[in-house]
């Protein structure tokens, strides 16, 4: 099991990433959020199988239509098994 933080900025809000990233985690079968956050960038926490985290990061480098991903940074942590779910959370939050 694996534990990821992922920050990616260019043009990500305004085009539903969120929104896109949970719905690819669920596919996925990930657990965590993702959120906006004030300077204009994504950030996400993502826990679960070593390979769907893997694809997931995959996806956040290139983000949903009509996003433009510039920059991606992905951390590993230590697996925590924090998260039941993928959420959006609200903004900055």
């Amino acid at each position: 099991m694996k534990r990821v933080s992922i920050i990616a900025g260019g043009i990500v809000q305004g085009v539903c990433f969120r929104y896109y990233a949970q719905r690819k985690a669920e596919e996925l079968g990930l657990t965590g959020w993702v959120r906006n956050i004030p300077d204009g960038r994504i950030e996400a926490v993502i826990e679960g199988r070593d390979q769907a985290v893997d694809r997931m990061v995959q996806w956040f480098r290139h983000g949903p239509p009509g996003a433009q991903v510039d920059e991606c940074t992905v951390s590993e942590q230590s697996y925590r098994g924090e998260y039941n779910d993928f959420r959006v959370k609200a903004y900055w939050q």
